[in-house]
């Protein structure tokens, strides 16, 4: 009944860039699963129950014929199961990676962020982002901190992490507040093609994390710093300003300003 097992788990691994990416997001041992590939183990209820969970087949139709196997899969992409869900974001995700990478490396570094706070209307907010590459990915980290009302000097703080893009001479970078989970963010820049990386301009859109949770969209500047900087004293320039604060320089606060609205679209020219 289980002779089919094998072959079939490696139909559902095809998938996905690797047996090793299966394994992480399936938090099964690589040596135990390799026993499952192999045929030489067959998985407890337990991990039977988790792998077909993952792939979006039932348990009863992973141990089918392989040729039957292959047929009810196709089906299932018809469908728009599951499965093909997975496969599609992993497809789309890889196309992206490999035009992202070689343009995308020439930006990793540390910036400072500036752009017109969402919770705080009337402020501008600077935050520290960290875009590094992770094996064939670029990822980022982004730090915030808004002053508590009343108390300078006790702050509320935010991470967001997220993976960044490199599409049509665009970079596009998309995280998440890893800290409450409640925002997702976009921000889009206009690359530099100069050998000397200074300010990056573009928009970011998000939502509020004030009660109304409205979305908005902002000017956004981001600094370069440099590829190796000390994260304690860059830290401490992250927090509100106001727009007439010393900090604010006249080519940010401009760049800042730069926008328009054409035709109903809130835009910018570069």
């Amino acid at each position: 009944m289980c002779d089919f097992f094998p072959a079939n788990l490696k139909l559902l691994c095809s998938h996905y860039r690797s047996v090793a990416e299966v394994c992480r997001k399936l938090r099964i041992n690589r040596g135990q699963f390799n026993k499952y590939l192999c045929g030489k183990s067959f998985p407890t209820p337990f991990n039977l129950k988790r792998i077909c969970d993952f792939f979006g087949v039932d348990e009863n139709e992973i141990i089918l014929p392989t040729e039957q196997f292959t047929i009810l899969i196709g089906l299932k992409a018809d469908k728009g199961h599951s499965l093909v869900g997975r496969a599609a974001s992993q497809i789309m995700h890889e196309h992206l990676r490999r035009q992202s990478s070689p343009e995308l490396k020439a930006h990793t570094g540390y910036y400072y962020e500036y752009y017109h706070a969402m919770t705080e209307p009337g402020s501008i907010l600077c935050s520290l982002v960290h875009v590094r590459a992770e094996g064939d990915e670029i990822v980022y980290e982004r730090n915030e901190r808004l002053q508590v009302s009343e108390a300078a000097e006790e702050f509320e703080r935010y991470q967001y992490l997220g993976i960044a893009y490199h599409l049509r001479d665009r970079l596009f970078f998309i995280d998440y507040e890893s800290l409450t989970s409640n925002e997702i963010s976009q921000t889009i820049l206009i690359p530099s093609f100069k050998s000397c990386i200074t300010r990056l301009n573009g928009l970011k859109m998000g939502v509020s994390a004030a009660d109304h949770r409205a979305p908005a969209c902002s000017r956004v500047v981001w600094e370069y710093l440099g590829e190796e900087i000390n994260p304690i004293d860059a830290y401490r320039r992250v927090r509100l300003y106001k727009p007439d604060d010393c900090a604010i320089d006249d080519d940010l606060r401009a760049r800042l300003a730069q926008s328009r609205i054409v035709e109903g679209l809130f835009v910018i020219a570069g």
